[in-house]
């Protein structure tokens, strides 16, 4: 294999994560925090792509990267429309959907539109995005919600689900594409998606609304009381869509999204920081059963992952409500940058061809 050099890209709400690679190996990586007063000057997320990808260029020139040795520029994939999972050239229809967010903002929106403004500026560049939150792999009776006026739509960890997903195949030397699995990714948003022989057929939409709850986010209310509460008057529509997502959850009940923090309140102990974090271990656990019945309870194995998958003790309250339905494992933190590498140099190296975004 020649040596071939990667540009990843991760936009958070308030960071941006970067990492050259080379090959597989990371050379250089670098979690780059954004002043929120600095931010609130963009009317739009998308509006900002130009204020990080500048920070982005000059962490890279402090880190003596050469750029022109960059063959892959590939970036967090965005709210776009429903696609099928894996790695999309960057193309005009692309940064349209990025830039104008018909269906939504989010931060991942400006992954995209960063790798292709750098890789455009590079002599031998390509930009890319992998497998976005929107990868839509779900079978027809996920997408009923009970109203049709309403229906279940796919918005989830896809990236780190799947790439903890292929990792877990390996470690075990069987193919993704043969296993059954449940995936919970555990972070700021909460999603627990069952993998089916490779594709995601059903997942909660953690972002709006559906599931448990998690840090910042309420997850799935009563109705009635809900739909009471938003006309009530007491609530503009801006309060009552920051209930259900970055007001919601920890944030709600504790005053804080660190989960960290609300588990050194329970050792001290703190009676409610220990009712209200065991309740989201008890609603992460029960979601894993409901996506059990998805696979009608054929179930190779129960993955965990993401960043609160480090609170050993959530892990266990979880693992003592599920490890009856399969065997658990726990891998930690996030796997997305080395994801989103491995993307573009599968495409570089011809293992795989970039899909086209229609």
């Amino acid at each position: 294999m020649s040596v071939k050099f990667v540009l990843a890209i991760n936009p958070g709400s308030t960071s941006t994560k970067i990492a050259v690679f080379e090959n597989t190996k990371p050379v250089f990586t670098k979690k780059i925090s954004h002043n929120l007063e600095e931010l609130r000057k963009f009317k739009k997320i998308a509006s900002q792509y130009k204020f990080r990808k500048e920070i982005i260029l000059k962490e890279l020139q402090q880190a003596d990267i050469n750029l022109d040795l960059i063959r892959a520029v590939v970036g967090r994939g965005g709210i776009v429309k429903p696609i099928k999972s894996g790695v999309y050239a960057v193309n005009e229809k692309l940064k349209h959907d990025l830039i104008k967010s018909p269906f939504h903002e989010h931060a991942s929106n400006l992954g995209g539109l960063i790798a292709d403004d750098i890789a455009k500026s590079l002599p031998n560049a390509k930009a890319f995005i992998v497998d976005p939150i929107v990868v839509d792999e779900f079978e027809y009776l996920a997408r009923i919600s009970g109203h049709p006026l309403f229906e279940r739509i796919s918005i989830f960890h896809a990236l780190n689900q799947k790439a903890v997903a292929r990792t877990h195949a390996k470690s075990i030397m069987r193919k993704y594409e043969d296993l059954n699995l449940i995936v919970a990714h555990l972070g700021g948003g909460i999603t627990v998606g069952a993998h089916k022989k490779g594709k995601v057929i059903d997942v909660n939409q953690g972002l709006d609304g559906d599931g448990p709850f998690s840090p910042e986010r309420s997850g799935t209310l009563p109705m009635s009381d809900f739909a009471r509460l938003c006309f009530s008057g007491k609530y503009s529509e801006d309060e009552v869509l920051k209930m259900i997502k970055g007001e919601g959850g920890l944030v709600a009940y504790l005053g804080t999204n660190d989960a960290y923090e609300v588990e050194q309140r329970m050792m001290n102990g703190d009676k409610k920081a220990a009712v209200i974090y065991e309740a989201m271990a008890y609603q992460v656990a029960k979601e894993i059963g409901a996506m059990s019945t998805v696979l009608k309870c054929e179930v190779d194995a129960i993955l965990i992952t993401g960043g609160i998958a480090h609170s050993k003790w959530l892990i266990n309250q979880i693992i003592e409500r599920v490890y009856k339905i399969a065997p658990v494992h726990i891998y930690p933190g996030e796997d997305e940058m080395q994801a989103l590498a491995l993307g573009g140099l599968m495409v570089l190296d011809g293992e795989i061809k970039a899909l086209e975004y229609k």
